[in-house]
């Protein structure tokens, strides 16, 4: 009743369409079905709300507006936990993603589509629904000690955030972090929480024997725009702060402006980035905004409805970027786009490292420190 589900048989996304409810302090204001599936819900209005409701003894227009939607934590039981790529657009062979699903709510965020996967959307469900190994330790102790593995940097926050609010209980990242510092293997975390300082006992030390750098991703300095876009992340004064007691602990830190949404925070792209070198950053990058399968829908949706005004100048850029599409998932080109606002933004963004100093010098990781766990009964290495 009040908000129906309305089963249609076709894919086109129409602005027109009404949105349900958003829950209190989730990002998605659509929850779209998977892409595998045959159906597709939309949201229609039948009229059973037009009258004044009371929660509480004040009067609301809708009785689900601000409903809460509980975070619900499974188990994943994947038998590894290291994923390999072969991406030409990425600086890393191998990453861990500690969880599936993030609650921290980006609306833009690109790994949203992978719920599908799972048969869940990547709306709601992404951020709600999270997904983590309770074996995770053992696990990557297993792939470390195969013979054929050779050691190199894992990258950690490629797709989801290791430091998303579950972790506070979940501790899935502390654990396997004590492993990788327990055999001196070299790892590169991006994150957009603060919690990360939680574990400065474990990456300053990897930090002084060149095993570990992490990445504060900073999309606006706006605390408002920050609360609606990405509801469950720290703020951004917390990301800056935390940047600064990094590099105080000696851990090599830096700001990733991901993505850059044109229209709506291109034009803070040299604010955050003095904001950084101010809080003592020393690495920094960025990635245009990118909108694949589902994200597509989810985003536009929410920046339809939280600034209807900006929706045309955004769609207008990001087409101006990507060939004429939202999205274009080229390598060599979807992380940064194509065309003149994209160049005139790459030009922007190489001023500013220039000017603050960034990237003056490369990170280069201890490889050769690495030492595979060994168990009882294992052969002991010639080399």
């Amino acid at each position: 009743m009040g908000i129906q589900s309305v089963i249609e048989r076709q894919p086109a996304f129409d602005f027109s369409e009404i949105s349900p409810p958003q829950a209190r302090g989730r990002g998605a204001t659509v929850n779209p079905g998977s892409r595998y599936s045959t159906e597709r819900r939309t949201y229609v209005d039948d009229g059973w709300y037009d009258a004044p409701w009371q929660r509480d003894g004040e009067t609301i227009s809708d009785p689900m507006e601000g409903r809460r939607v509980e975070t619900e934590l499974l188990v994943d039981s994947s038998r590894t936990i290291i994923s390999r790529n072969k991406s030409p657009d990425v600086p890393f062979d191998r990453s861990i993603n500690p969880y599936k699903g993030c609650e921290h709510g980006c609306t833009y965020c690109f790994a949203r589509p992978t719920h599908a996967w799972l048969d869940l959307s990547p709306g709601l469900d992404f951020e709600t629904r999270i997904f983590h190994k309770p074996d995770a330790a053992a696990l990557l102790s297993d792939e470390l000690r195969n013979p054929r593995y050779r050691c190199d940097v894992i990258a950690m926050g490629t797709n989801t955030d290791p430091y998303q609010p579950v972790e506070r209980d979940a501790g899935t990242t502390r654990a396997i972090l004590e492993v990788l510092r327990d055999h001196n293997h070299p790892v590169s975390i991006v994150t957009k929480s603060d919690l990360v300082l939680r574990d400065l006992d474990i990456l300053g030390p990897m930090a002084a024997k060149g095993l570990a750098k992490v990445m504060l991703s900073v999309t606006t300095l706006d605390r408002d725009l920050a609360r609606k876009m990405e509801p469950r992340a720290a703020t951004p004064a917390k990301r800056l702060k935390a940047i600064r007691q990094l590099t105080d602990a000696g851990v090599p830190s830096g700001v990733m402006v991901a993505p850059v949404i044109p229209g709506l925070t291109d034009t803070e792209l040299e604010q955050i980035l003095a904001a950084a070198a101010s809080a003592g950053a020393i690495f920094a990058g960025y990635i245009l905004l990118r909108l694949p399968l589902e994200v597509r829908e989810i985003f536009m949706d929410w920046l339809a409805n939280a600034y209807p005004n900006r929706l045309r100048k955004v769609t207008n850029l990001m087409k101006a970027s990507r060939g004429g599409r939202l999205y274009t998932p080229e390598f060599g080109t979807r992380m940064r786009g194509t065309g003149v606002f994209a160049n005139l933004l790459e030009r922007r963004f190489d001023r500013a490292v220039r000017q603050h100093d960034f990237n003056r010098h490369a990170w280069r990781p201890t490889l050769d420190a690495f030492r595979p766990p060994v168990r009882s009964g294992d052969q002991l290495r010639l080399l």
